[in-house]
């Protein structure tokens, strides 16, 4: 993720896309920011390339190519290509149509036949109920309005016994500095989000009370500490 993945609400390709169907109509304020910045968060390099690609390989020994497989937030489609051939289905959402653009137009460059991309708010209702065996929400649910609303729609959509598998930045662990200061400097600019301010303990209580069981946590950073937590919860069956 970008810097802009590091905001939070404590105190408070890179060429010209041709306008896509989903641009037509009202966007959200939320929508408006990722739309805005874009094509830069397609450019910024990933941070921690080792604890990404770690993070990748744990998700493909959990996948299997007869399940069907929802990313929320899924940006600009980057860990979709890469996922997605472990699967029988992967549609990837995201709220911002410039993202989803971009992301198609990675698509197009390199056709994967089980993914497909659409527009939609991981707040609202994504998919059927009960039409997938696997949810994934990477670096998501810290920039969610309303983290309880995100996880009952996720629930939602999961067959009984699916899993929610996602990797999330716990602001409340990170400096304080960067927490108080730095951040609410780049939200006063528009250059930041707001995000929820939360730690993995909490996380891991917001993912129960909406009936998920809790089966590993884990960190996957290769750079001092990770303030990133990878959960892997399941839907009673």
């Amino acid at each position: 993720m970008s810097n802009a993945s590091l905001h939070q609400k404590c105190a408070s390709p890179l060429r010209t896309l041709a306008p896509a169907d989903e641009l037509e109509g009202p966007a959200s304020p939320k929508a408006r920011f990722w739309d805005r910045i874009a094509v830069q968060y397609a450019a910024d390099p990933i941070a921690d390339m080792a604890g990404y690609e770690f993070t990748l390989r744990q998700v493909e020994d959990l996948l299997t190519a007869d399940q069907d497989v929802l990313e929320i937030g899924c940006g600009t489609g980057t860990t979709a290509l890469r996922l997605a051939p472990f699967t029988r289905r992967l549609l990837a959402t995201d709220v911002s149509a410039r993202m989803i653009a971009i992301a198609r137009e990675k698509l197009a460059a390199q056709p994967v036949p089980q993914l497909s991309f659409a527009l939609a708010d991981a707040e609202e209702p994504v998919a059927a109920p009960g039409e997938f065996d696997a949810l994934l929400a990477f670096n998501l649910l810290h920039l969610v309005t309303d983290l309880d609303r995100a996880l009952q729609q996720a629930v939602l959509a999961l067959r009984p016994g699916g899993m929610l598998i996602s990797k999330t930045a716990c602001v409340a662990e990170m400096n304080p500095l960067i927490r108080y200061l730095a951040v609410p400097v780049m939200q006063a600019l528009g250059k930041a989000p707001r995000v929820l301010c939360f730690d993995a303990d909490a996380l891991q209580v917001a993912m129960a009370r909406q009936g998920l069981n809790i089966v590993s946590v884990e960190r996957h950073g290769t750079r001092g500490k990770d303030f990133r937590v990878f959960i892997v919860a399941r839907k009673p069956t």
